[in-house]
């Protein structure tokens, strides 16, 4: 998708995207006590890093990820590019028990990454990366998918909705009151059919036409499973972006979402967490919720 050139904040309140939350305005709900199989860890990364935080995770790349990361020409997208896949491996290796260097990945017909040696109710995961963003989900034993874009030209937007969309989001892209307003809309559609597609590892091109605008769970003919689809919100210094994730099945999913940083990934100790969200379900304030390995959390619960 091309980048937005302008900084677009969706205003219309009868269309507001959930997606542009800013967490920090509301602040942190505690994380739920209990890790049932339907607690949904997603993770923000920031993909702009110091250098020599960006040195040390190169040093956890297997020569696969080392191999295309030297092959980018263009070194910001050589930065982080790195970024991702070592977050990625620190993330995911502590959910698993390893050292990051020691998880071997497992790739689906279209290049889809699992960890091997995770069985049917094992770690499932999911990422994706746009400029200075990346976003992973991780879930036991059901299969998730997860989308992070920026927003692109809003003609660029209204012209891939007409032609792709259904007719009634391709109406709600191009019924926006402003360029930033049908971008966003576009975008925030956008996500949600790649995050379902990305749960079994499918073609974009199978999830264009998919009924993502209602709160209700998605079948996914090519699957023949549903999954269950939300948006993301994100970091107040990120508005030109939109996220979705989405898990497989119909069962209510839980997410609960941290933000990683720079300045916790060198902390020895047990990473830190600012601030309290506000739970949208009672209305309660609790406070954040540290987790081991490398990162900040910013604890919210989505109840659905």
């Amino acid at each position: 998708m091309t980048p937005a050139t302008t900084d677009p904040a969706t205003t219309d309140p009868a269309t507001t995207d959930p997606a542009t939350t800013d967490p920090a305005a509301t602040g942190l709900a505690d994380p739920a006590e209990d890790e049932g199989d339907d607690e949904v860890e997603v993770w923000v990364i920031p993909t702009d890093q110091p250098p020599p935080l960006v040195a040390g995770l190169d040093r956890l790349l297997d020569p696969e990820e080392r191999g295309r990361a030297r092959a980018a020409t263009d070194p910001l997208r050589r930065q982080r590019f790195t970024v991702v896949h070592g977050v990625v491996r620190l993330l995911a290796a502590r959910r698993l028990g390893l050292a990051p260097d020691e998880l071997e990945w497992r790739r689906g017909p279209h290049g889809k990454p699992e960890p091997v040696g995770a069985g049917p109710g094992g770690l499932r995961l999911n990422y994706s990366a746009s400029g200075a963003l990346a976003l992973l989900v991780l879930a036991s034993g059901r299969r998730v998918g997860a989308d992070v874009e920026e927003l692109p030209d809003e003609r660029v937007a209204t012209r891939v909705a007409g032609r792709y969309f259904p007719a009634e989001d391709a109406r709600s892209v191009t019924s926006a009151a402003t360029p930033a307003e049908r971008s966003g809309r576009f975008t925030r559609l956008w996500c949600r059919r790649e995050a379902c597609v990305k749960v079994y590892g499918g073609r974009l091109v199978e999830g264009l036409r998919l009924p993502v605008g209602d709160p209700g769970p998605v079948w996914l003919p090519a699957a023949g499973v549903s999954c269950t689809v939300r948006d993301v919100p994100l970091p107040v210094g990120f508005p030109g972006f939109r996220a979705a994730v989405a898990v497989e099945g119909s069962r209510p999913v839980r997410l609960r979402q941290a933000a990683w940083s720079a300045d916790a990934a060198v902390d020895r100790g047990s990473p830190r967490v600012r601030g309290d969200r506000r739970d949208g379900g009672d209305g309660g304030v609790g406070t954040g919720q540290a987790v081991h390995g490398r990162g900040s959390l910013q604890s919210c619960e989505l109840c659905n």
